[in-house]
């Protein structure tokens, strides 16, 4: 199994764009929005070719490969546009290695407020729209970081399950931000 991961689009259609062509070119099976999918929020500035109604039509056609959790952003009226739910503040992913993914925006779970999690599990969200793919005491932290509005000088940045790693990438060139080997053995320090 193959993920493709992106979070807070905020209704860039240059970036959804962006995006959907990579998904297409990693030959990934699923592709995973993180949330703040359509809406810049009124902390953000309007993104770059922002166009929610273009973004809506783009993502529709992927409709059958996304699965995607609820951000800070998302409303019911956007749910009310887009072909595949998107409104549940998480989800789970199991792979067919047992581990499982915990999906989220971040914006009420993450490595502050950890939900309950098995050894090795997997939390990923975006919200911070700051990358990162690191091992903790049970499992894994992942956060793809920000296709429109990279934070800390990051450039901006998808994510892949592919192989037992999770990695961050640039979306222009590639270039790998972060990555993390989930195939081995975390030990519980308790």
């Amino acid at each position: 199994m193959k993920l493709f991961f992106a979070s807070d689009l905020h209704g860039s259609l240059p970036a959804t764009e962006k995006v959907l062509s990579l998904f297409e070119q990693s030959e990934s099976t699923t592709l995973v929005l993180l949330g703040d999918l359509l809406n810049h929020g009124p902390r953000n500035p309007i993104p770059e070719g922002y166009n929610p109604a273009a973004v809506v039509e783009r993502l529709n056609h992927y409709a059958d490969k996304i699965v995607a959790v609820r951000g800070n952003c998302d409303s019911e009226v956007d749910q009310m546009l887009l072909s595949f739910p998107m409104m549940s503040d998480y989800a789970w992913v199991i792979l067919e290695s047992g581990q499982r993914i915990f999906l989220t925006h971040g914006h009420l779970y993450n490595q502050e407020n950890c939900p309950a999690m098995g050894q090795r599990d997997i939390l990923a969200h975006g919200h911070t729209h700051i990358p990162f793919a690191h091992e903790w005491e049970k499992g894994f932290f992942f956060n793809p970081g920000s296709v429109t509005f990279p934070r800390n000088g990051f450039a901006p940045s998808y994510g892949l399950l592919e192989d037992n790693r999770l990695v961050v990438k640039s979306l222009d060139g590639g270039d790998v931000i972060a990555q993390a080997d989930i195939s081995k053995e975390t030990v519980d320090p308790s």
